[in-house]
């Protein structure tokens, strides 16, 4: 370790995520090995923690202090946007890979429970880091890790390689896994999934442990921990939030905002009503998460003004329902329209009041089941489907 590390702290973001919970004491020595350094980039975009924005882009040649500073906080860093089509100095549109926040690495290592002589699948190497880290615990040979974007893929093995490490990276299609290194102890994702693809299970061992962000697309997005039968499917509750870039293969397709008013200028055909459900209330990440699974194919988006008054939009999958709710700062009632063949906004308004009568239910007592039919979600218990 350099004296400039030494200077940015990586021994101070070790204590701060061992004061966390995030990072036990046996995985404390592989930290320690697997600089976080080797595998980050020049140029980033650092994060804010649990968050999806990014800030201005750091870059070692002509800041090296304040790269360092970044690599050894506890932040997500942003390191491609737009699938490498955006090579400026400024943010792009939508970051694809990164080098994730520490806190939420080990915190999913911690759910993985992965031991020695496991054979792990990674989907998505992203930078190389994850896979390092196992690689260190549980050996190279025992580490399989998908990416999708070549380049992506080579920075990855060449950071690898640079830390002493050579796991098996594949690059290809995450969602069928790779039978050809399995069968699997555990499976770990490093995007984020709508739908958990049975080949995963189906490539892991009875008992074994499949750890993946996952979330409808709606907003509210959480780890899910499932562990394989001897029947074939996958159960378990979520652990934690989280905020990961979707994998690619699962990327929603979604209409644009004319699609839906066809041209016309608001209130077009929708039907005005009122609420006293504040947009406000509805807008906390557990509160989008229970929302998103009583309110199946919705998205929604944000139009602000400048007095601190704005409209939320919510659209159906089917490209034809959408529903809009003016929010003004002091109000107790709200102006609501609706079109289409599904009441949008009566359908969240019922989602949020159940989630309410359920004492307001956090994360960890949601779970999901994955079986060769598809999967379903539950509210503490498998035989309880939301």
């Amino acid at each position: 370790m350099t004296a400039r590390e030494e200077e940015a702290g990586p021994s101070g973001l070790a204590s701060a995520l061992i004061a966390s919970g995030a990072l036990q004491s046996d995985w404390l020595p592989t930290f320690e090995a697997v600089r976080r350094a080797v595998f980050v980039p020049a140029r980033i975009w650092p994060g804010i923690p649990a968050g999806t924005r990014q800030n201005a882009l750091v870059d070692r040649d002509k800041d090296p202090d304040a790269w360092l500073a970044a690599v050894y906080s506890d932040i997500p860093l942003t390191t491609q946007w737009d699938d490498g089509e955006h090579t400026g100095d400024t943010v792009g549109r939508t970051p694809t890979s990164s080098n994730s926040q520490p806190r939420m690495v080990f915190g999913m290592l911690g759910d993985l429970e992965a031991r020695e002589g496991h054979k792990v699948l990674e989907i998505g190497a992203g930078t190389g880091w994850n896979a390092g880290l196992m690689s260190h615990r549980l050996g190279s040979k025992n580490v399989v890790s998908i990416e999708y974007d070549p380049e992506v893929a080579k920075a990855a093995i060449r950071n690898l390689r640079d830390a002493g490490l050579s796991p098996t990276i594949i690059v290809g299609d995450g969602r069928l896994g790779y039978p050809e290194g399995g069968p699997y102890d555990r499976v770990i994702a490093t995007c984020s999934i709508r739908e958990v693809p049975y080949t995963w299970v189906e490539q892991t061992v009875p008992g074994g442990i499949i750890v993946a962000p996952w979330g409808t697309g709606y907003g509210g997005e959480a780890i899910a921990r499932l562990v394989v039968d001897e029947d074939g499917k996958a159960s378990g509750h979520f652990t934690r939030s989280s905020a990961f870039m979707r994998l690619r293969q699962q990327r929603p397709d979604r209409a644009d905002h004319a699609t839906y008013l066809k041209g016309r200028e608001w209130p077009a055909d929708g039907i005005k009503t009122t609420t006293t459900l504040s947009p406000e209330d509805i807008d906390g990440w557990v509160e989008q998460f229970a929302i998103s699974l009583r309110v199946p194919e919705t998205f929604w988006s944000v139009e602000h003004d400048t007095d601190g008054s704005y409209v939320v939009w919510f659209y159906g999958g089917d490209r034809r329902s959408w529903a809009s709710v003016d929010y003004e700062p002091g109000a107790s009632e709200y102006l609501v329209v609706q079109s289409g063949p599904r009441r949008l906004w009566d359908e969240t308004e019922a989602a949020y009041r159940w989630w309410e009568e359920q004492g307001r239910a956090d994360f960890t007592r949601f779970g999901l089941t994955v079986g060769p039919d598809g999967q379903i979600p539950w509210l503490d218990l498998p035989n309880n489907p939301v």
